[in-house]
């Protein structure tokens, strides 16, 4: 019998964090959740941090997941965009640190080529092959299919031991 992991997918963003969630056990991934939480455009800085920080706590509470994925912030045109995406990215970081949880990073191309074959593939392109490859009946927003794909990426790095039981 082979054990399950359970990954927790997260790609950061200060107005949108999608996060998803995935089991893997042996070769086979399944489904368990994914969504988004969503700080409000209007909010300062640290109160959207806050949003994401609390927001994460809680789908850990809920799923339990045992590792977590985290993409990588992307070079932005931007040296302000990229600023406020880290800041999103580190209190989702923490969030996963302060539960107990170890972190991966994986870098956005990385990710897209674990999904779609191809690091440069559009959001539509990954949100197409999450949905084939976890059989979902329906597309996840794009924000959530971006984190199931960082859970996908990382179910594809990873080596979940035999049961010792088997």
């Amino acid at each position: 019998m082979r054990t399950r992991s359970r990954i927790l997918g997260i790609d950061p963003g200060s107005r949108t964090t999608g996060y998803g969630i995935i089991d893997k056990q042996g070769s086979n991934l399944g489904f368990v959740a994914c969504g988004t939480i969503r700080t409000g455009g209007s909010g300062n800085i640290p109160e959207r941090l806050l949003a994401i920080f609390e927001g994460l706590e809680k789908i850990i509470s809920l799923h339990g997941p045992d590792v977590a994925a985290v993409e990588e912030v992307f070079m932005a045109r931007n040296p302000r965009s990229a600023l406020t995406l880290g800041h999103a990215r580190g209190a989702a970081v923490l969030a996963v640190m302060r539960s107990g949880l170890r972190v991966h990073d994986y870098s956005p191309r990385l990710v897209k080529q674990a999904v779609a074959g191809y690091g440069r593939a559009d959001k539509a392109q990954v949100q197409h092959m999450v949905t084939a490859l976890l059989d979902l009946s329906a597309a996840p927003s794009s924000d959530a299919a971006d984190a199931l794909a960082v859970a996908i990426c990382h179910a594809n790095r990873m080596i979940v031991p035999e049961d010792a039981s088997s």
